[in-house]
């Protein structure tokens, strides 16, 4: 090897090693950086709150006191709640229902209301809304995440993510859904709930895929059974052949050769009785198939059928107590003006210089 071409080859690990350097320490540089200015922003904060303490304080006591006056005040609100199992594909049709028995509310359109849902104008006056959310955890949307995945194309199943399956698949598509129903007497809401029930149940559409469906599998029930049936005389003649060879023959031989003109077919006993089996089995499937399908929309669980009081308020998603909801609403109102406070201070320092 040649002087010069080992110079080479120096100089261009010398390059790499000082480009691998260079880059650890713009890394280190970066993350040095961004934890020094994530504390001095905590310091900041810290300093803010204990400059401004007091009136966080009072901001609180405010909200806290704001809350007890509107639970004293407010007239006690009341809910119940159900879960049903949709037997067929309601989900958009129930969804439907349930907006517009929404919008009947909202327009206050107690007439209609009561009339749709068969209650008294009372009861139907004093419904606030009626929601609709699926009962489903993470594991099970996972789990119909990858059933959706297998049955698609290889190649167009690898270009979707399961964001991106989350954000097309419709939430009143799975099959468990709890309607809640919010109102300000305690009903029976048990009537009401029925009555939505029914209105599904008795579609026209739904009725006639449920009978359908049915029929369908009555057929091959009753297909199976009169296999199974010939099976066992199958078995039953089989059996009667071999004791009659046994006693011929006085021998144990456990098996009968039937001559055809084409080929000859050893049957046993034990594959026989295998095929009974798994026939029976089928045959389970479908009778529990049957019941599946003997509702259209089937109620599980129910509670509450007079309601319980609800006078939980909802802040980013989350259920709380009056009183901690007004003093943290207090809270994040008077932060964000101190902090608007500050920046427009902050600008006003700088407004010669601009100038």
């Amino acid at each position: 090897m040649s002087k010069e071409s080992q110079q080479s080859e120096e100089v261009d690990l010398g390059q790499l090693f000082k480009l691998i350097g260079n880059a650890f320490s713009n890394l280190f540089s970066f993350t040095g950086s961004i934890l020094n200015k994530s504390f001095l922003a905590f310091v900041w904060t810290v300093f803010f709150i204990k400059k401004h303490f007091i009136k966080f304080v009072i901001a609180g006591v405010l909200g806290v006191g704001l809350g007890v006056i509107k639970e004293k005040m407010s007239k006690p609100l009341y809910k119940s709640n159900i879960t049903v199992k949709q037997n067929y594909k309601t989900g958009e049709n129930l969804f439907n229902s349930i907006n517009y028995y929404n919008e009947l509310v909202n327009q206050d359109d107690v007439n209609t209301l009561s009339r749709v849902l068969n209650i008294d104008s009372i009861s139907a006056s004093s419904i606030l809304g009626l929601e609709m959310e699926s009962v489903i955890s993470e594991n099970q949307k996972l789990e119909r995440y990858d059933e959706y995945l297998k049955g698609l194309d290889s190649v167009l199943a690898s270009t979707i993510e399961y964001k991106t399956y989350l954000e097309n698949e419709k939430d009143y598509n799975h099959s468990m859904q709890q309607i809640t129903i919010k109102s300000r007497e305690r009903n029976n809401f048990k009537g009401v709930f029925n009555e939505i029930v029914n209105n599904i149940n008795s579609n026209s559409y739904f009725v006639r895929e449920q009978q359908k469906d049915t029929l369908e599998l009555l057929n091959r029930m009753n297909s199976l059974k009169q296999a199974l049936i010939k099976s066992d005389s199958l078995q039953s003649t089989y059996k009667r052949v071999l004791e009659m060879r046994e006693t011929e023959e006085g021998s144990s031989q456990t098996s009968v050769t039937i001559k055809n003109t084409d080929d000859v077919n050893k049957t046993r006993e034990y594959d026989l009785y295998k095929n009974d089996l798994e026939l029976q089995r089928e045959i389970v499937d479908l009778e529990r198939q049957i019941e599946d399908k003997k509702f259209v929309l089937e109620v599980i669980s129910s509670k509450q059928d007079s309601g319980s009081i609800d006078n939980k308020m909802k802040l980013f998603s989350i259920e709380l107590s009056p009183k901690l909801f007004y003093a943290i609403v207090f809270e994040l109102i008077l932060f964000f003006v101190l902090i608007g406070l500050a920046f427009i201070k902050f600008l006003e320092r700088y407004k010669d210089k601009v100038k």
